[in-house]
């Protein structure tokens, strides 16, 4: 009896981790839309020990401005941070995001060191905060 249950256990087990196995949907596959888009801050830090001329050349020769940002995928702020290099955030589908991790690695890795953090607009929450302290 213990040996069947055993047995069954383990079935169940795998048929479980394969049912729940998820894929990756193909790229592009998805818009962004108020109930599956992220923000995704990207800096991009330079390697200041080369000129920014043999930065940009690696950049283009790696195809960085053909691939980033990718189509469907929106340009929210694109600044050059003095010192420290590019701070870009996107907005795009959370499908996407191994598609954009994987362009930047490709892509942008040599030339930057990148940090990636996720994001979400306050100004809304903050405005009405200050307002709100600003009436008192």
């Amino acid at each position: 009896m213990m040996a069947m249950t055993m047995i069954w256990l383990a079935g169940a087990c795998a048929l479980t981790s394969t049912t729940m196995a998820q894929t990756a949907p193909p790229p592009g596959s998805a818009a962004p839309s108020a109930d599956n888009a992220i923000l995704l801050t990207v800096f991009f830090k330079h390697d200041q020990s080369r000129p920014l001329s043999e930065l940009n050349a690696q950049l283009d020769k790696q195809g960085f401005y053909k691939a980033f940002p990718p189509q469907g995928v929106e340009v929210v702020s694109w600044y050059v941070m003095m010192g420290i290099g590019q701070v870009i955030t996107l907005r795009l589908p959370a499908s996407r995001l191994r598609e954009v991790n994987r362009i930047i690695e490709d892509t942008a890795w040599g030339p930057y060191r990148t940090e990636f953090y996720p994001t979400y607009d306050y100004e809304a929450a903050g405005t009405a905060q200050h307002d709100k302290a600003m009436a008192n």
